[in-house]
């Protein structure tokens, strides 16, 4: 069989979202191996019996004599381990990853654009001028791989901007979800709790979240509102620590922190809001609606490919916390809306199961094997 090797820019993904995909790929009998700069995760990869390699990736360097360095040591590393087939998630591994695996003559080369992240969605001067070299070595390395995407509108973009052919293209929606480990519960709060979870970052929508808890407290909702998640200080658009300070102090909300077990946490949530900005399609949109929530997100990219506005919850303009509020006063005085929109959800879910997107993303690998 085959030597496989996935490589994220964190051990946190690929413990979060690939680990399904690496035990289906061992057990039809491949090699796999996992690599990332090291972590809090990295223990928890190697206790599920995988090979982890530690590989240093600075996500903010953009140093070029840096850069050059670490690609270099990548491509020595490719060559030292000569795997049939490479799989890269998130930006520098995507880049470095391609060009590596080009350089090294791997037959297999698979990239998945997890979202377009900051990258594309910040405004300012120095993002925009990396977002231009951003684009020009994804031309130039996604050259002859299989490119996967998590919804329709980046793959757009992607065969839009010339960065790849269409034939290049496949569109598996997120990551998957386990529908076993995620399900309904009973809700039986006298105070509905409204839970955002996610990583800590302004992208995310947390301040139109802490400014739409606000309004809704100032009307004298009788309502709870809870942050469950960590800061990644390594994303550019990571809350700053004051600010987080700030809330755990704030009479407005519940700081839960960063919970190991998240199926417990979304069984205590009666709504589930996610204000992103832009998603792939957001693991945390998934739980959710798995878990039989209604749901408040944006009318943006990855968010709508999960929600169907006014069905298993509702849609909102990006950056707009009047109407992240306006959509959770509905849900917050209606309980039967939230158990029927949280049922509808949970029927959804079943489409974005981690059987049905692992089977989507072995048939690519598939396009390697069989040749």
């Amino acid at each position: 069989m085959s030597k496989i090797l996935l490589f994220a820019n964190t051990d946190w993904y690929l413990y979060n979202f690939r680990l399904s995909l690496a035990k289906e790929l061992r057990a039809q009998g491949h090699e796999v191996i996992l690599l990332s700069p090291s972590g809090n995760f990295q223990n928890l990869l190697q206790t599920e019996g995988f090979q982890w390699i530690p590989f240093p990736l600075s996500r903010q360097g953009i140093n070029p004599i840096n850069e050059l360095w670490t690609l270099w040591k990548l491509s020595r590393l490719y060559r030292r381990l000569d795997p049939d087939v490479v799989h890269h998630f998130t930006i520098k591994p995507v880049i470095y990853g391609s060009l590596a695996a080009h350089l090294t003559r791997i037959p297999g080369i698979i990239n998945s654009i997890t979202g377009l992240g900051h990258l594309f969605i910040d405004s300012e001067v120095l993002t925009r001028l990396l977002r231009g070299i951003a684009s020009r070595l994804y031309r130039i390395n996604l050259r002859g791989t299989q490119v996967i995407f998590e919804n329709p509108e980046d793959r757009d973009i992607f065969i839009r901007n010339r960065f790849i052919k269409a034939k290049q293209s496949h569109l598996i929606l997120g990551t998957g979800v386990d529908v076993e480990k995620y399900h309904p519960t009973p809700k039986e709060n006298d105070t509905p709790i409204v839970l955002f979870s996610s990583r800590i970052l302004v992208t995310k929508g947390l301040f139109e979240f802490m400014e739409a808890a606000r309004i809704l407290k100032q009307k004298g909702l009788k309502v709870r509102f809870a942050i469950a998640g960590k800061n990644d200080p390594g994303n550019p658009a990571s809350v700053p620590e004051e600010q987080i300070n700030s809330w755990k102090e704030s009479d407005i909300l519940e700081w839960w922190g960063w919970q190991e077990d998240m199926p417990s946490a979304l069984a205590r949530a009666d709504i589930f809001c996610l204000p992103s900005y832009r998603e792939g399609v957001p693991n945390a949109l998934l739980e959710a609606t798995a878990c039989g929530l209604p749901i408040v997100t944006t009318d943006t990219p990855g968010c709508r490919d999960v929600v169907t506005n006014g069905v298993n919850g509702f849609l909102v303009p990006v950056r707009d916390a009047e109407a992240v509020a306006h959509a959770l006063e509905i849900l917050i005085v209606d309980r039967e809306l939230r158990h029927r929109m949280g049922n509808a959800g949970r029927e959804i879910a079943v489409n974005f199961s981690n059987i049905k997107v692992n089977k989507e993303t072995l048939a690519v690998y598939n396009l390697f094997f069989n040749s």
